[in-house]
């Protein structure tokens, strides 16, 4: 992370399930509107004002959660393109917003409202300045036909809350600080009729503004190829986007009863896409943070920690996180500023509901550290237990949470003492040296296979990656002056 920003933490190679929230939907009167999209009238307790809310809330917890690409020109460049797409919809008045997030999870996703994000690690992916249009259509067919709104509407009626998938324990978020309704917007699933009409609204979009549809086919072709046993394992943007079937042949029959209606729509911008590739960070991203066998490592902030063996972690923008395998216990690291620790501790244990045990300021591995024993309450009723640690690192003031229901504290005392005593000065030469993998952008000289594109300009990924980043078969002839993708090691 930059130094005196949010944590820039990424997620841990295996990529565990991402924690998430309750998100309480208050119900609202019922209405029925009439859907932009389709013309029909739909139950909605969800007004257009508190759409662009929530989905404005949603947007501060996907840039917390994920971190914004810091790369203004790429940003730039998504954000005209889904501009164009969304003034051809049925909502061109609404405050859309189009971001690419330093995520490198094959992935896209909207917001109610006009928020729609794209990872970096589905921009690598692409080949075209199509493919990339049909993508923004898609999700912007997600929310001029109010998909996120109906979902919300069927939850509200169901029981008013929301509930997403989580490895602690729901009274653990309440001082984990990982509660929150607008991460809860990011793990809507949609359904497979929403995902058939979102499909539809996007060729609809792409044609409009003049791309050519074959691309969307070919995008989703490469999705496949990538849920198929790509280098990342199934797609993020597949296990909220389900795949209705057949989406291939489903929009070769969208050209064919478009038919001479859409044949201006012969945009590709292949080259132009490509180029904009060069030196875009591949994977996970090491100076973020990333997690060995159980340790915690942060070449940028200079600091290292260990979690207990066989527990689930997360690395995010604002947070790392780790939960027992049972979901039972959680260790969350968060900055606290730059206050010294001892004045932070004192913060802490003097909050309402606070039940302060004992305290050190004994120094952890040379650093000053403030550590507390507390007990509280649970919006259940029930008592959790814990620790608090604060440790100060070159100027900043990082936070060690630990806590547990206060029946298992005698279980996990050692285990928390563990970590927030492992927490230390990073010094390993090969860790504070880590750096990113990139795309490089090579134009042929020759006619040539992959093999031989390998052979003369080798990547630090395996060829099949490089095939299927570049969507090319293994065993295709490349033809001289092609723009073709590899990544290597900075």
């Amino acid at each position: 992370m930059p130094d005196a920003t949010p944590l820039a933490m990424r997620p841990d190679r295996h990529r565990v399930l991402r924690l998430a929230a309750v998100a309480a939907l208050s119900v609202g009167a019922a209405t029925c509107a009439v859907n932009p999209a389709t013309g029909k009238r739909e139950l909605s307790l969800v007004g257009e004002s508190q759409e662009i809310a929530l989905g404005l809330e949603g947007a501060k917890a996907a840039a917390a959660q994920m971190g914004i690409y810091p790369d203004s020109t790429v940003q730039r460049y998504v954000a005209s393109l889904g501009q164009q797409v969304a003034k051809v919809g049925e909502r061109p008045g609404l405050p859309w917003s189009f971001t690419v997030v330093d995520d490198p999870i094959v992935n896209a996703f909207a917001l109610p409202g006009g928020p729609i994000f794209v990872s970096r690690g589905i921009l690598t992916y692409m080949n075209s300045e199509a493919q990339l249009v049909s993508v923004l259509g898609h999700e912007v067919g997600h929310v001029t036909a109010k998909h996120s709104v109906n979902q919300m509407s069927k939850q509200q009626l169901l029981g008013g809350l929301l509930t997403v998938g989580m490895i602690v324990r729901p009274e653990l978020q309440q001082y984990g600080g990982v509660a929150s309704q607008g991460l809860g917007l990011l793990f809507l699933k949609y359904g497979r009729d929403d995902e058939t009409q979102a499909d539809d609204l996007g060729f609809r979009y792409m044609t409009r503004i003049g791309y050519d549809p074959h691309e969307m086919a070919e995008m989703f072709k490469t999705l496949e190829r990538v849920s198929g046993g790509g280098s990342r394992g199934t797609p993020e943007w597949l296990s909220t986007h389900p795949d209705p079937g057949n989406r291939v042949a489903r929009t070769g029959e969208r050209i064919t009863a478009a038919g001479p209606t859409i044949a201006a729509a012969k945009r590709i911008e292949r080259n132009t896409f490509v180029r904009r590739l060069d030196g875009m960070v591949f994977g996970d991203d090491p100076r973020q943070g990333y997690f060995e066998q159980g340790v915690f490592l942060h070449p940028t902030l200079k600091f290292r920690f260990a979690y207990p063996s066989g527990w689930k972690t997360q690395n995010s923008a604002s947070a790392v996180i780790g939960a027992s395998a049972q979901g039972d216990a959680q260790i969350t690291l968060e900055l606290a500023g730059s206050g010294s620790p001892q004045q932070a501790l004192g913060q802490f244990l003097g909050q309402q509901g606070i039940q302060a045990g004992g305290t050190s300021t004994s120094p952890i591995n040379g650093l000053v550290a403030a550590v507390g024993q507390f007990a509280a309450q649970s919006q259940d009723g029930s008592m959790l237990a814990g620790y608090v640690a604060f440790i100060q690192l070159d100027g900043t003031t990082y936070r060690l949470l630990a806590i547990t229901p206060q029946q298992l504290m005698q279980q996990y005392d050692a285990p928390f003492r563990a970590t927030i005593n492992s927490f230390a000065r990073l010094t390993d030469p090969k860790a504070l040296a880590a750096k990113p993998m990139r795309v490089r952008v090579v134009s042929t000289t020759k006619a040539m296979t992959l093999a031989e594109f390998n052979g003369q300009y080798p990547s630090s990924v395996p060829l099949a990656t490089i095939a299927l980043i570049n969507a090319l078969d293994a065993n295709a002839t490349i033809p001289a002056g092609t723009l073709v993708k590899r990544v290597v090691q900075d």
